[in-house]
């Protein structure tokens, strides 16, 4: 099936690892130029250089989201070495756990900043380029957390956060050509999410509570990704996707 993204450049934030990575490969995979970006220089360089050892195209540019100029360097790098920009991939964030009364003002401001401002951020710099070719596409990264969870007031808040920005820009843009749409993930193995302490009773305990029973992988987010970036969701739009294994509570 022809996506119609041969030929296409596609911005991946937070792409050096997990969900990210992912996403830029299954984009690359479909003939699309991508942009890896990460706050790690080092991470970046290594994921785009294990896109082209496969024969994609690919290049590294570190940026942190939240920092406008960093921002809008990266957009314009993408340009210059592509020719334009055509889809961005709000994948950049982080959780910070602890109960409210624990939770710091820098675990509030850390996690809202980089997933909710760096998303927009990212998205007010490369609009232009959208309105001017009247074409693009925005797919955020959102999560399962904007339910609410425990222990997570700050990530669950910018997540839902994501869905609102989502809903708006879909109504403002739409008129222009571009979509605008969110994946919600549920627990998705990532090396981070294994590298945790706890990681088998989390594990055990999301097994239990997904219909599928299984864990997501980070292959199982880009491919909704890659299909919303896609012509074939031509007519999709403010939407948001679970791809949780039918787990929403």
């Amino acid at each position: 099936m022809d996506l119609g993204l041969t030929g296409k450049v596609a911005i991946v934030t937070g792409s050096a690892r997990g969900i990210g990575r992912a996403t830029a490969r299954r984009l690359g995979e479909e003939g699309t130029s991508v942009v890896i970006t990460d706050v790690d220089a080092a991470a970046a360089a290594a994921a785009a250089g294990e896109l082209t050892d496969a024969g994609l195209t690919a290049i590294a540019v570190a940026a942190d989201v939240t920092v406008r100029a960093d921002v809008e360097h990266l957009v314009a790098t993408a340009i210059d070495r592509f020719g334009g920009v055509h889809v961005l991939v709000n994948n950049a964030g982080f959780p910070r756990d602890g109960v409210l009364t624990k939770m710091t003002d820098d675990d509030w401001d850390a996690v809202v900043n980089v997933v909710l401002k760096g998303a927009f951020l990212t998205t007010r710099a490369v609009m232009p380029h959208f309105l001017e070719q009247r074409w693009g596409r925005v797919v955020n990264i959102s999560s399962r957390a904007h339910f609410g969870n425990p222990g997570q007031a700050n990530y669950s808040a910018a997540k839902a956060g994501v869905l609102g920005l989502t809903r708006a820009l879909a109504q403002e843009e739409g008129r222009f050509g571009i979509t605008v749409n969110a994946v919600a993930p549920g627990f998705v193995e990532t090396d981070a999410v294994r590298s945790l302490g706890h990681f088998d009773k989390i594990r055990e305990r999301a097994i239990a509570a997904t219909p599928l029973r299984r864990t997501g992988s980070p292959e199982d987010i880009a491919d909704a990704v890659v299909f919303l970036a896609s012509e074939r969701a031509s007519f999709v739009t403010g939407e948001t996707l679970h791809v949780t294994g039918g787990r929403f509570g």
